[in-house]
């Protein structure tokens, strides 16, 4: 393995886990030399662990927890039974005079500050809007808004209340929108009545009513003039009676925040998996989980300190959203950007760091494998002098991508690589800030988190392939997924390969030295430049074209970090492929959903293939075309028309050439 970075022995010794380490020491008596007996000790110990992180953190409770864990057999442990906690409260517990609370810019916003005054004020004055519209604990506030700060600020609202959050981007089309927020039936919608990308304002309004109309259980509309009157903005198409806007909203005299104290396993937030076998699972997680891993991952694993600037591209429809506005809880700038992050030019983020003075900076892998290709040397093009650490996650970053950062970003920088997901709103593997870094290979396994690389009976595997699977809880894995009557599909999800063992859906290598290597998505989640989105989306958008007869798509990850997404088609009888229809599959994709769902290529089959059962082979078609063995990629006798399988084992020979 190449070596790229070792943190000198001053930075380890001014690292936050230094200091943890130390105090644990005081507390127990016990003394860590590394981070591996660290290591070792947290999952050897897992409730003295997580009780270690309450202490820590001096997180308290109104009433008294009757024991850190209820039983280790997954699902379905209890957390901390009897704490009662809230979210928002600790945000604002470290809220400084001396510092801002946000920096925050748009495509038309230039940067500007939002200053933890008028943060509260804000806050205070929403939440106490929210309640004269009768949100109580429990009820479910929903956004269709861009990442800026508005939406943080109707975040830290409704959670202040007790209220669960759900968002989407707002380029998300209304039927993928309708598909997770009607699972929830939220009582309050937060929109805008557009957005900008590239340039180009898109008017938003006529989808808001839509949702209105789609989403019956909505009592209210609270709408924020996000792009002002450069285009015609149509808001009489809203309901008058259940319409209000921003500004409606913070017109009181509110003053002071009242934090409603929830269970620890109260929902904080619905997240929403990619969609691959049906609807998007409402993934829900509690409020007391996501406290001490975040604490756990933004001020030991990333070593956030107060003051510093934290920035990670994202939109509000990903989880780094929702981890990156948890930054705040470790004493954080948040700076936030909405828009494309290539215009005016490929290289303005890096432009932003300069200017905000990032001390993180994060984005998905494709982001850097994207400056790679453009040739950007952005240590050379911009002052990147408070930059300590480089963040990347969403898909693998090859090789290549980690020596790009080091040649042409900051040769003195923390590379963060990490690997977790919108199933628990933080990382399984990651960083540590008393390791090196060395190219293609994440750091570490995250504190407390029993992560190994199994073969399919269950045996571990070092410097193999293997499934990744947790084999112990985490406090942040999802309390329920909503409306899921006995925990069936969380179960089907996680639980069923390896039982009583979470299944993640990753191949991953463990090195015999404690590094990790991400090997793509094991199940058929697609994969757009970090972005997760699911096959039944895709086929929902393309099989409105008339032509359609079928289709089946696939994810493909490819040497040097490379995503290629093939989509192919059985058309009705009678007809060929071309130009128009492939036309047509783009716009209904683009509709529907987003520029992500659209593929790379289309191509013409004469029939899906499918399981004896009706089941569609995405995975095995995948791995037949990444090159895995034949016999061990699909089983004959278990489809209904095995011969449909030669098409894809001819093409991959073309894609393995790619």
């Amino acid at each position: 393995m190449k070596k790229l970075w070792q943190p000198s022995a001053a930075q380890q010794a001014d690292a936050n886990m230094t200091a943890y380490m130390v105090w644990l020491t005081e507390q127990t008596g016990q003394a860590f030399s590394d981070y591996d007996s660290l290591y070792q000790w947290s999952i050897d110990h897992l409730e003295d662990f997580w009780q270690s992180i309450w202490d820590y953190y001096e997180l308290q409770s109104p009433t008294p927890y009757q024991q850190v864990l209820s039983s280790k057999a997954m699902p379905g442990v209890r957390w901390f039974e009897g704490a009662r906690v809230n979210f928002a409260e600790r945000i604002f517990r470290a809220s400084a005079a001396d510092r801002p609370a946000m920096l925050a810019e748009s495509e038309f916003r230039e940067l500007y500050e939002v200053s933890w005054v008028e943060l509260e004020e804000k806050v205070a004055k929403l939440a106490h809007y929210l309640r004269q519209l009768g949100v109580e604990q429990g009820d479910r506030v929903v956004a269709y808004m861009p990442n800026i700060p508005e939406a943080v600020i109707a975040f830290l609202a409704a959670n202040s209340i007790g209220a669960v959050w759900s968002s989407c981007s707002p380029d998300f089309g209304t039927s993928s929108v309708v598909d997770r927020f009607q699972q929830i039936s939220p009582k309050v919608l937060f929109a805008v009545n557009g957005y900008s990308y590239s340039g180009k304002k898109i008017d938003r309004c006529r989808d808001v009513a839509l949702l209105q109309e789609q989403l019956p259980s909505l009592e209210q509309v609270i709408i924020l003039d996000y792009i002002g009157g450069t285009i015609e903005s149509d808001t009489s198409v809203l309901k008058g009676n259940c319409f209000s806007t921003w500004q409606d909203a913070l017109d009181n005299s509110a003053s002071e925040i009242v934090f409603e104290q929830v269970a620890f396993d109260h929902p904080i937030w619905t997240l929403y998996s990619s969609g691959t076998t049906g609807i998007p699972k409402a993934i829900t997680h509690g409020h007391g989980g996501i406290l001490l891993e975040q604490y756990k991952h933004m001020g030991l694993h990333c070593d956030i300190k107060p003051g510093d600037r934290f920035f990670w591209f994202s939109t509000t429809g990903w989880v780094m959203w929702n981890i990156g506005l948890s930054s705040l809880l470790a004493g954080s700038v948040l700076v936030i950007y909405d828009g494309n992050p290539a215009y005016p030019e490929v290289d303005h983020l890096w432009s932003l760091a300069e200017r905000a003075r990032v001390r993180q900076f994060g984005g998905g892998a494709a982001y850097y494998i994207a400056g790679m290709k453009a040739g950007l040397e952005p240590g050379k093009q911009f002052d990147l002098s408070a930059l300590k650490a480089i963040g990347s996650t969403g898909s693998p970053l090859p090789e290549e991508g980690f020596e790009w950062i080091y040649q042409s970003v900051k040769e003195d920088v923390w590379l963060i690589s990490m690997s977790g997901g919108t199933d628990i709103a933080s990382a399984f593997v990651g960083s540590s800030p008393l390791l090196p870094v060395y190219s293609g290979e994440i750091q570490c396994r995250m504190l407390g988190v029993d992560v190994r690389a199994l073969d399919d009976n269950g045996n571990a595997l070092i410097d193999e392939v293997g499934e990744m699977v947790i084999t112990q809880p985490m406090p942040s894995m999802p309390i329920y997924f909503w409306n899921d009557k006995d925990d069936k599909r969380y179960k089907e999800s996680y639980f069923e390969e390896y039982p009583g063992l979470w299944r993640h859906g990753d191949w991953m290598v463990l090195s015999g030295e404690g590094t990790i290597q991400i090997m793509g998505r094991s199940d058929s989640t697609l994969n757009r430049g970090g972005i997760r989105i699911g096959t039944s989306e895709v086929y929902r958008g393309v099989e409105k074209v008339e032509a359609i007869a079928d289709s089946l798509v696939v994810s493909i990850e490819l040497s040097g970090g490379r995503a290629y997404m093939p989509l192919f088609v059985q058309l009705k009888p009678g007809l060929i492929l071309n130009d128009e229809i492939i036309g047509q599959i783009k716009v209904a994709l683009r509709k529907d959903f987003s520029p992500r769902h659209i593929p790379d290529e289309v191509f013409q089959i004469d029939a899906v293939p499918y399981t004896m059962t009706g089941k569609k082979l995405e995975t095995p078609v995948k791995k037949i075309l990444m090159g895995f063995d034949l016999e061990k990629s699909v089983n004959r006798d278990s489809m209904r028309n095995p011969e449909t399988i030669d098409y894809f084992i001819a093409f991959a020979d073309k894609t393995l050439s790619m």
